[in-house]
């Protein structure tokens, strides 16, 4: 979760029941200069009709890390589920958004290490993959030159987390926070990385505006059909540049996150992940899991630990690999904030 504004009051999110009933909310702020640039779009196949999201039965009934069949699982190059996913989160041009850019990037990347061995020495049988989860369209608390209370960093900074990523044959996630914009109007310029075979999606929702909202106010949503294009452009560009199966990260901490569930389609080459994004301490992280992702599963499930955040309740400590493992699924993609 993250934020690019001045740092006010006004930033944090309103407690809701839900967030109350499982976990708090949190909005990472900061400022930097920039534009907010426009860039042209083209048009992308609209999503055909594909298997769709299993019922609430099957995550309870299957304790891996698989919640319903993957087709693309035996595709060349597929990650999932044969390698868990360890991803550290952030912007390097914030100190203030996640481990990604709180530190230098050679301590970064030693740090991103030593968690790998850590979850290797946790579950010695599933290897793990590296990754670098960059959030690369920020939400903003003002509405900027498009209007759009969001900001497209520049081609230049994901080009250079990717070589950052390469240092340890880390895959990349690009993370979008929409504001107002659509995800229709944010995917096409990412193709560029996309058509890489180390470069996925993260889609955020809680930064996704409807009616008006402005971000860091409300908690946001996104509804299936919107994730359905998201689906459909990553299974396009498999396709297109005879890819191994993209991953898609959909962030997740209430109910109203996500509209629908059960109509999210899921591609033969696109791997999805509905991910517990909500920070506190461990009864509410794993009563957030619960009743979001495990409830209403989609296909991987995935888990955030918040090195601040987590540990703010006097007493509290982080979640260890093992104690994560005994969720019920088993989440296959871990990341660091």
């Amino acid at each position: 979760m993250g934020l690019f504004s001045a740092c006010t009051s006004e930033g944090t999110p309103k407690e809701t029941n839900e967030t109350k009933a499982a976990t708090v909310a949190s909005v990472r702020q900061d400022t930097i200069p920039a534009s907010d640039s426009t860039l042209k779009t083209k048009p992308v196949a609209t999503p055909s009709a594909d298997s769709a999201a299993v019922s609430d039965s099957t995550a309870s009934a299957n304790p891996t890390g698989i919640v319903v069949k993957d087709e693309a699982a035996d595709n060349p190059g597929a990650i999932l589920p044969h390698k868990r996913i360890v991803a550290f989160y952030g912007n390097p041009l914030s100190k203030r958004m996640g481990i990604l850019g709180e530190i230098a990037p050679e301590k970064m990347l030693a740090k991103l290490d030593g968690e790998v061995k850590n979850w290797e020495a946790a579950d010695p049988s599933t290897p793990v993959q590296p990754a670098l989860h960059l959030i690369f369209v920020t939400a903003q608390g003002a509405p900027g030159k498009g209007g759009m209370y969001r900001l497209r960093m520049s081609d230049h900074l994901a080009d250079t987390v990717i070589a950052w990523a390469a240092k340890r044959n880390a895959i990349v996630f690009l993370d979008i926070q929409i504001g107002r914009s659509t995800v229709e109007q944010e995917l096409p310029r990412l193709e560029q990385w996309l058509k890489l075979p180390q470069v996925h999606l993260g889609i955020d929702p809680e930064f996704a505006m409807k009616n008006g909202a402005i971000p860091g106010r409300k908690i946001g949503s996104l509804d299936a059909s919107e994730i359905n294009y998201a689906t459909n452009f990553l299974n396009d560009i498999a396709v297109k540049y005879n890819l191994p199966p993209k991953i898609l990260v959909i962030h997740r901490f209430t109910q109203r996150m996500v509209t629908n569930y059960k109509n999210i389609k899921l591609r033969p080459n696109v791997q999805f992940v509905m991910h517990m994004d909500g920070w506190g301490d461990r009864v509410l992280k794993k009563s957030t899991y619960l009743a979001y992702i495990k409830k209403e599963p989609v296909q991987y499930t995935g888990f955030k630990i918040f090195y601040y955040n987590d540990t703010k309740k006097p007493g509290s400590k982080l979640y260890t690999p093992k104690e994560v493992l005994a969720l019920t699924p088993k989440p296959m993609y871990i990341q660091y904030q």
